[in-house]
């Protein structure tokens, strides 16, 4: 294969890192506050345990855009590699990564999981649905992926390349790299949570075709609907973001390490394109909320000019009429 046809692989690849992961960060610095502002300007959000693990989900959403995003675009588009020229963040980095990637998956997983537990006509799941259980799961998930991440810390460092002389930032240990290649990324941060999700997803949705004719509060029936309407469209989502990114995975183990230039651009290109798809999943909730709910539409509006704006506005009255005295 001509080394043109490589170079312009090599290029395009660059091109979407830069064009796509920009937009996913704009998109994403702007989707992710409006969720938050929604979800905790609402009483019966706040109270409610599957908005608890989507206000969570939403926050590290937002911190993975800068720690892991914003590296992204810089390395691969830009070729400026912060990790190359930092110990602290070649190890801090993947570090947060696995935390972040891992603590935002759990959080939709349980939340979908919460939603076939609230429509369950057994009312014995219902005890689940409680805002002190999420917090206590949310609390334990937080501690064990910290204490997950430490060999990140201990095995991630910089090498001296014997071909060039600098630094690059890798792994240090071949044991820890294999359970990284073989079971971190394409199992529990990838096609676990799909998994998951699509399951319960499933039958919380079939739940949900029988939720009209149970003899319970009108206010909570509406509430479960639309939070599984929710969760329902964002578990569609994870398969056609998060599958390209497994099947990568799985091509590139069977293919092992090819000496084939074209083959490496090849994959090279291709996980750059199936990057920016991962990456969508921490940008695209609020946009699949919106989209999908009629209710969070009109939440949304509620919250953004008849609460906040209005408070602005009586607020600026104040201080004006404070001023004139």
């Amino acid at each position: 294969m001509s080394s043109s046809t490589i170079a312009t692989l090599s290029i395009a690849g660059q091109q979407i890192v830069i064009c796509g992961g920009i937009f996913l960060f704009i998109t994403g610095v702007v989707g992710g506050p409006l969720m938050l502002i929604t979800l905790l300007s609402l009483r019966t959000f706040r109270e409610n345990s599957c908005a608890f693990y989507l206000i969570i989900m939403s926050i590290v959403n937002i911190l993975n855009l800068f720690i892991a995003l914003l590296t992204f675009i810089m390395t691969t588009g830009f070729g400026i590699n912060w990790l190359n020229m930092s110990r602290s963040f070649c190890k801090f980095r993947p570090f947060y990564l696995q935390f972040g990637n891992i603590m935002s998956f759990t959080c939709i997983c349980l939340a979908t999981i919460d939603q076939f537990f609230a429509t369950c006509s057994n009312h014995r799941w219902h005890q689940w649905n409680q805002i002190k259980i999420a917090k206590r799961l949310i609390l334990g998930a937080i501690l064990f992926y910290l204490l997950h991440g430490i060999p990140f810390l201990l095995y991630y460092d910089l090498n001296i390349s014997s071909t060039t002389g600098n630094s690059i930032c890798g792994f240090t240990n071949v044991i820890f790299q294999t359970y990284y290649n073989v079971f971190h990324f394409p199992v529990l941060i990838t096609s676990l949570p799909v998994f998951i999700i699509l399951l319960f997803g499933f039958l919380a949705y079939r739940n949900l075709q029988h939720i009209s004719h149970r003899t319970i509060p009108l206010v909570r029936r509406e509430l479960d609907k639309q939070l599984t309407t929710m969760i329902l469209a964002e578990a569609l989502s994870e398969v056609i973001f998060v599958t390209p990114t497994c099947i990568l995975n799985l091509v590139n183990y069977l293919i092992g390490n090819s000496s084939d230039p074209f083959t490496v651009a090849l994959i090279s290109f291709f996980r750059n394109l199936t990057g920016i798809f991962y990456y969508i999943h921490f940008v695209s909730p609020f946009y699949i909320y919106f989209c999908a709910s009629k209710r969070f539409r009109q939440q949304l509006i509620y919250v953004l000019f008849k609460v906040h704006y209005n408070r602005w506005r009586h607020q600026r009255v104040v201080d004006v009429a404070n001023i004139d005295i």
